[in-house]
């Protein structure tokens, strides 16, 4: 069974498909202070979510569906919880320095321990969810793309190239479709190699009630656990 990368496990973006127009919607400000008010107001998100993973030497692309779950309690407290069905039945769970991924037909969690890239892999799932645009600004080299309509609604296309040299040495450029409440539809990370993970978010609420234990995979007493980084 494939298992995903660990540095792209959480990373979520989507398929760019359909016709970008040439003249950006409004101004690049105007997109960034969408996202910053969405930022300040982020507590809680759920959506369908369909992932492309591609990869470029086979060209081959790896499509899975299911729902995921984000809340940030606090500043450095995110949590995320992905439940994956289609094809196959898989999740991913995230919190602290630590990622989960279960695969119940195997009846095994493998855990790793992301320790110093924990920092950057709550950006990466954080991104346009509780994003400010002072970090925006801080991290990325930003320009208007275009615009896309998206399951019926128009977004922006913004797209973000990381101003770290270590960032740009595994990603060489983001894009983000941002709608009008200042929240991305969809996501695209353009990884090295021509490698891309592609996500897009449907049936999404913001701010939805959600307890503790929404967040954390729900193992069985039995289950396997293996640590591949020992």
């Amino acid at each position: 069974m494939h298992r995903p990368h660990i540095a792209i496990a959480g990373i979520l973006g989507i398929a760019l498909n359909s016709a970008v127009w040439s003249k950006p919607p409004g101004d690049l400000d105007t997109v960034l202070d969408r996202i910053n008010r969405a930022g300040a107001a982020f507590r809680t998100m759920s959506a369908n979510v369909r992932r492309v993973s591609h990869t470029a030497a086979v060209n081959d692309d790896t499509v899975d569906s299911g729902m995921i779950l984000l809340k940030r309690a606090r500043a450095k407290d995110l949590r995320m919880v992905i439940n994956f069905t289609e094809p196959d039945t898989k999740a991913f769970a995230f919190s602290g320095h630590e990622v989960d991924i279960y695969y119940p037909k195997m009846q095994t969690v493998d855990i790793f321990d992301v320790g110093k890239s924990k920092a950057l892999l709550e950006q990466f799932l954080l991104l346009g969810f509780g994003t400010s645009r002072r970090d925006l600004q801080a991290s990325y080299n930003l320009r208007l793309a275009g615009e896309d309509t998206i399951a019926g609604q128009k977004t922006a296309v913004l797209e973000l190239v990381p101003k770290s040299e270590e960032v740009l040495r595994h990603l060489h450029k983001l894009e983000m479709w941002v709608a009008d409440n200042g929240y991305p539809l969809q996501q695209k990370f353009y990884l090295q190699g021509g490698d891309y993970e592609l996500a897009t978010y449907t049936n999404m609420k913001i701010n939805p009630d959600l307890p503790d234990s929404a967040l954390k995979l729900h193992l069985p007493n039995h289950v396997k656990k293996e640590y591949p980084q020992k």
